[in-house]
């Protein structure tokens, strides 16, 4: 409040006067935003660096058809190899229907408005 009193008493004296506290708390105003962005770079770098990543936990690479083994909430699947050696876990959105092959299809179907 006090600096814009100061600047409109200052207005009548000189343009260049006037402008100069502008520029002076413009400037004041960069160097906070600059200090207050490096403080919390460092912040989270701090968090991000102490954290420990388990290695092995996810795949990159994955090829071949895939049978489902378990579905899990949150959009994970358990995937195995056809011969079931072989399983891990996997979002499931990144999982593709394989309509290629000589792969076994079996449907069951359960009717919901029977009684028994």
């Amino acid at each position: 409040m006090q600096e814009a009193e100061l600047l409109s008493s200052k207005c009548g004296e000189s343009p260049k006067v006037a402008i100069e506290p502008v520029v002076e708390w413009r400037r004041d105003n960069y160097e906070n935003a600059k200090l207050y962005k490096e403080r919390t770079k460092k912040w989270h770098d701090d968090r991000i660096n102490n954290q420990t990543f388990v290695e092995g936990k996810l795949k990159s690479h994955w090829f071949g058809p895939f049978r489902i083994k378990t579905i899990f909430p949150h959009d994970t699947m358990e995937l195995t190899t056809e011969n079931g050696s072989n399983a891990f876990k996997v979002n499931s959105q990144r999982i593709k229907p394989y309509f290629g092959g000589d792969v076994d299809r079996h449907m069951e179907t359960i009717d919901l408005g029977k009684q028994d």
